[in-house]
């Protein structure tokens, strides 16, 4: 059983009674295994596992904990454990409960955003730019993290400055945009914790014998809330305050910190013995971060045994120099290849490593590239198939008619809200089949304080599109009345017509990919695409990149009919990749990571590179909001990621930028370098 496997700390940590635990499990000292141990003791003693609920931050790593209850467990038990990230789990619970919400992605809903701020007229205030939709999303998102009783309009106007001549502007926008959500019930993540939330508070009973959280330093305003609505009356929770690096995500590091203060008879328990790092990879970690306030004592010990190579530092006289020079070291290294990590402070940083490794032809996986399912052709594959399986779906149709030229956000919106009067509910019936008795005329809307404007849109004629090949009966359709409809607005909602009479006839997945990768509409999309990635610097296409674009393209759509044939149901395939793509693999070879993503990961050979002063710590990010407590963690999180070698480097000269480097501050606090050194 898990439990005969822990040493004294695990153990007492994992079989503590009901009741408020915390247990601080630093670096590479098994909190994953005290979890699922602590699982496995709770259903020894009788513990249904339905009443049991496992919080992580990613589903890997709730998948990860749930295998391995699996080896002592029937699966028929460990699957009635409700386990995930806070988001999926509150998606599921939301679910049960009857709640229709339809999970959209925040790159979605920015450009529902993006097309009600279009509508607003801000120069009459200020001749301050005011803020577009995509970052008005990223501010109301930061600001639903972590304020539970402030209003946006007080909370913007105290953090944003000369913006505050638009508060009021903004926080009527926002108000619109959450009808417009609740209108086609539409939820982000953010959404799914709150409605959890606001479910809770009303006295839905949600009861859980103990709910588990793990990486417990990084939970947020929103998280800490929505825990204690569940009421619980026993907490498990694991964190080191040490590995808090998600401020900027607005993580709360009070929260673990004050864990003894809010919760009465609460114990704490440590982890204190390291299995991953050598002595003097941990002698080093824990030198740096001992500089950092201490919330809860800790006392650790490492359990390696044997000789290993102590930290090495490398000084370069220019940053490429020290990314060539790392990659000729990984050349003759003797790790396997996915045992390297190269990991760094700042994203432009791997650019230059990425490129020396390949001039050595060595294979590397970057952390954040864009993934398969983040490219814009198969986007566009999977929002031509949700306007059909969700003809409510704003966000498809308006990213669909960006490809056409002459219609924007705010235009795709008066026509996706002018086809559903038409389809009585339905853009699908609004297209094909449109109730010509009702009336688009909009009524006037004006109000200068909060930036409305009257939006002026005479009907005209459709005898505009006469000489367009349309059938008969898409020429006679009211839409093509509008009249700043542009001609290729008109071909791409004809298309998008035929392409929907089309899919109605077809019942699997990948009947449905194929029809849409064959579609006049994708042909559209793919030309407008592959010309872009074609396009040199001077204006000229390049035609044989452009073939190449488009050979990627048409692969890329293939790939996605392949991967459809494995389900048989076209609304779960659309589930799937909504819900479940974010976690993929992204191939083989050696590992470039920002330290946040390297975080609960771990490798044989480790390069923490770029250590200067002002890149790492980062003096940027620390101006805008950051802290030389949150740059340590960061660089204490980096380094305990290597097992067995750690090199660490920086350069002293950026030719490019003409900037001279010192050391960085932990470079010194490790006794490694002396303050203003650059030898």
């Amino acid at each position: 059983m898990p439990l005969s496997k822990l040493n004294n700390e695990q153990y007492s940590a994992a079989t503590a009674a009901f009741g408020y635990n915390l247990v601080i499990a630093s670096a590479g000292t098994g909190k994953t295994s005290t979890i699922v141990a602590r699982i496995a003791h709770l259903l020894n003693l009788g513990t249904k596992p339905e009443n049991i609920m496992l919080l992580t931050f990613t589903n890997k790593a709730a998948t990860e904990m749930i295998d391995r209850l699996n080896r002592f467990f029937d699966k028929k038990i460990t699957s009635k454990i409700t386990a995930g990230t806070f988001h999926a789990v509150s998606y599921t619970l939301l679910k049960k409960l009857g709640k229709n919400v339809v999970l959209k992605q925040p790159s979605e809903l920015k450009t529902l955003l993006k097309s009600l701020v279009e509508r607003r007229k801000f120069n009459h205030l200020s001749d301050v730019k005011p803020y577009g939709g995509a970052y008005l999303y990223d501010v109301y998102s930061l600001y639903q993290n972590t304020q539970l009783d402030e209003d946006f309009y007080t909370y913007f106007c105290k953090n944003n400055g000369d913006q505050a001549v638009y508060a009021e502007i903004y926080d009527d926008v926002l108000k619109e945009f959450e009808i417009e959500k609740e209108k086609f019930g539409y939820v982000d993540f953010n959404d799914l914790l709150i409605k959890m939330r606001e479910i809770l508070k009303s006295g839905t009973d949600v009861r859980f014998d103990e709910i588990l959280i793990d990486e417990y330093q990084d939970t947020n305003t929103l998280q800490g809330s929505l825990i204690d609505a569940f009421n619980t009356k026993s907490l498990f929770c694991v964190g080191d305050f040490d590995q808090s690096i998600y401020a900027f995500n607005g993580a709360n590091i009070e929260i673990i910190g004050s864990f003894k203060q809010r919760f009465e008879n609460a114990k704490i328990y440590a982890l204190n013995v390291n299995y991953r790092s050598s002595s003097s990879i941990l002698a080093l970690a824990n030198k740096v971060i001992q500089n950092n306030p201490r919330l809860y004592p800790k006392n650790l010990v490492v359990s390696r045994e044997g000789k290993f190579k102590s930290p090495s530092l490398l000084v370069y006289n220019e940053l490429f120099d020290q990314y060539v020079s790392i990659a000729d070291i990984i050349s003759l290294s003797p790790y396997k290849r996915e045992d390297i990590a190269i990991i760094f402070r700042n994203n432009s940083s791997a650019d230059g490593l990425e490129l020396a490794l390949k001039e050595r032809n060595i294979a590397s996986k970057r952390k954040g590239g864009i993934s398969f399912f983040e490219s814009r052709e198969v986007k566009a594959i999977i929002d031509l198939l949700g306007i059909f399986i969700n003809p409510k779906d704003i966000m498809a149709f308006i990213h669909v008619l960006e490809y056409a030229k002459g219609v924007g956000s705010a235009m795709s919106k008066e026509l996706f809200d002018d086809l559903l009067k038409l389809g009585h509910g339905s853009v699908v019936y609004g297209l094909i089949s449109p109730d010509m008795s009702v009336s688009l005329k909009k009524a006037k809307k004006q109000n200068i304080q909060l930036g409305l404007f009257d939006d002026i849109d005479d009907f005209g004629e459709i005898s505009k599109f006469k000489a367009l090949d349309f059938s008969e009966q898409f020429h006679s359709h009211p839409i093509l009345k509008k009249e700043k409809l542009s001609e290729n607005g008109a071909i791409f909602l004809y298309e998008i017509y035929n392409l929907i009479n089309n899919l109605r006839l077809i019942k699997y997945p990948a009947q449905a990919i194929n029809e849409i990768k064959n579609s006049k509409i994708f042909a559209y999309i793919v030309d407008i695409l592959a010309t872009k990635r074609a396009t040199l610097k001077n204006g000229n296409v390049d035609m044989s990149l452009k073939n190449e674009a488009n050979e990627r393209i048409m692969r890329k759509a293939q790939l996605l009919a392949d991967i459809s044939r494995n389900y048989s149901d076209i609304e779960k395939f659309y589930n799937f990749i909504a819900l479940g793509s974010g976690e993929m693999s992204e191939g083989e070879g050696v590992s470039l990571l920002s330290v946040h993503a390297s975080k609960g990961l771990e490798f044989s050979q480790v390069f923490v590179v770029d250590l200067a002063q002002n890149r790492f710590p980062n003096l940027k990010l620390m101006a805008m909001g950051g802290s030389l407590e949150e740059e340590r963690r960061l660089f204490y999180v980096a380094v305990t990621r290597a097992k067995d070698e750690l090199y660490l480097s920086y350069a002293k000269f950026d030719k490019v930028k003409k900037v001279n480097y010192q050391p960085s501050c932990f470079l010194v606090e490790a006794g490694m370098a002396k303050a203003g050194s650059v030898v």
